[in-house]
């Protein structure tokens, strides 16, 4: 476990991780004490070492299942946490493109 090492009494819970890399989504899964934010595990030592550095420096958000969250969220166990990594082309217009 990492620097979120649970205090006594207290449980833990499993987080699923996940990115987009080169077009493949990559995903691993967390232990972590049950009550941690976001804002916490994205100062955790173990999330850090998971995830790519370039990834990191280009996330533009986190979000769990699919939405934008704030880093006062409470992680629940088994939630999936989402690294969102900006737009590199408008969909709009790569639609076009496609559509010609």
């Amino acid at each position: 476990m990492s620097e979120l090492n649970r205090p006594a009494g207290e449980g833990v819970i499993t987080v699923a991780l996940a990115w987009s890399a080169g077009g493949v989504v990559q995903e691993v899964s967390v232990e972590i004490a049950s009550g941690t934010t976001i804002g916490t595990l994205k100062n955790c030592v173990e999330f850090l070492s998971k995830i790519p550095t370039g990834v990191l420096n280009a996330a533009a958000g986190i979000g769990v299942w699919g939405k934008v969250r704030a880093n006062s969220y409470k992680l629940r166990d088994r939630d999936r946490v989402e690294l969102y990594l900006p737009l590199t082309a408008d969909p709009k217009e790569q639609r076009r493109q496609r559509a010609r």
